[in-house]
């Protein structure tokens, strides 16, 4: 019998052996999506094999209500991803060397992301390693930045559609059991508005 699914992942598919996304399961608050994407899989594929990771931990950050957000002043070219499309990658680069990624959410007409801070390796961890080299494996992909460099996400992937092929070089793929690891939340990190929100959400592994 088939394993049931939370009652937010009615959208989602099987298709052969990828478990693909609606892209209408992501027009939600970005904070619902943020707490469902924990235990969801993102899926890279490079000329050296494939990579695998869960996700761990994300953050939801949202538009002119969220003074934490990138869009918290409006739309500016750099933040014109988390306008559009839900399902598109919304990266930018910080402290002038590292990319960070975000998962594009929102309700139609609204704004937001998710911030992608960790992961665990499923599949492909060699390819982590030689993409992240001399890091001790629990330390890996446990941020942002180190997310981005594990799976080699850099700013070429602004704007990438994580729905349209679930066999392209990088997808969003539903959770390989029925229910997440528990969820702890607590203030996002790194801001200095906002503190009192909790909306990042980590896994209990």
């Amino acid at each position: 019998m088939k394993t049931p699914r939370l009652a937010g992942f009615s959208a989602i598919h099987e298709q052969g052996r990828l478990n693909v996304m609606e892209r209408s399961w992501l027009e939600q608050d970005p904070l619902l999506v943020a707490e469902l994407l924990i235990g969801c899989h993102l899926v890279r594929r490079t000329e050296q094999g494939v990579i695998r990771v869960r996700i761990n931990e994300t953050e939801a950050y949202k538009g002119g209500e969220d003074p934490a957000s990138h869009a918290y002043r409006g739309m500016t070219p750099r933040t014109k991803a988390m306008f559009g499309d839900v399902g598109h990658l919304y990266v930018y680069f910080v402290y002038g060397m590292y990319y960070c990624m975000n998962v594009v959410a929102h309700l139609p007409g609204a704004v937001g992301a998710v911030l992608l801070r960790g992961a665990t390796p499923v599949e492909g961890i060699e390819l982590v390693r030689a993409n992240r080299p001399g890091v001790p494996d629990k330390a890996l992909l446990n941020g942002p930045a180190k997310l981005t460099q594990g799976l080699a996400v850099t700013k070429e992937f602004y704007g990438h559609d994580l729905i349209e092929d679930p066999g392209g070089l990088l997808s969003l793929q539903d959770r390989d059991a029925a229910e997440p690891p528990p969820i702890r939340r607590t203030p996002r990190i790194g801001i200095s508005a906002g503190l009192e929100l909790h909306w990042r959400f980590v896994a209990e592994e």
